[in-house]
């Protein structure tokens, strides 16, 4: 086991948040974008992104045995890939808008800003928690090295 397994958890844990934390902030940036992407002929709206988090290693036995070989185990979470929610678009009467088919309604984002913002609070809350756990990482090895002062 190295002595280092705390940080790159907490390390990992605080990149995969940052993650979560970025692709919020673009969907709640583009809440109301109908122009994302051009398909079949016709603009659709933006479709909201979530990121899937995996454990670093696949199974307690895999990390056990990683550890017990002296090999490098990929402690903490990693994002495997960002993908479309498909939830479908809503749709808003407005025969105004430019975006508004022949019956007068508008597809918008997929996007509930409220459900972002539940989100991006639970992403900011386990960020927290891990520069929390970073530092008591931290501390204990201060203190250890002024022990065998």
């Amino acid at each position: 086991m190295r002595l280092t397994n705390g940080f790159d958890a907490s390390a990992s844990a605080l990149t995969a948040q940052r993650l979560r934390m970025d692709v919020i902030s673009s969907n709640i940036a583009n809440a109301e974008t109908t122009r994302a992407s051009y398909v079949n002929g016709r603009y659709e709206p933006y479709k909201r992104k979530m990121v899937v988090l995996e454990p670093g290693s696949t199974s307690f036995a895999d990390a056990l045995n990683s550890q017990m070989n002296g090999s490098a185990s990929a402690p903490g979470v990693k994002a495997s890939k960002i993908i479309e929610d498909t939830t479908p678009s809503k749709l808003v009467y407005n025969p105004t808008h430019p975006e508004a088919d022949e019956n007068g309604y508008v597809k918008m984002p997929n996007v509930d800003v409220l459900k972002e913002m539940v989100d991006m609070i639970s992403a900011s809350r386990s960020y927290e928690a891990n520069v929390t756990a970073l530092n008591a990482t931290k501390s204990m090895y201060v203190k250890a090295l002024e022990i065998g002062k």
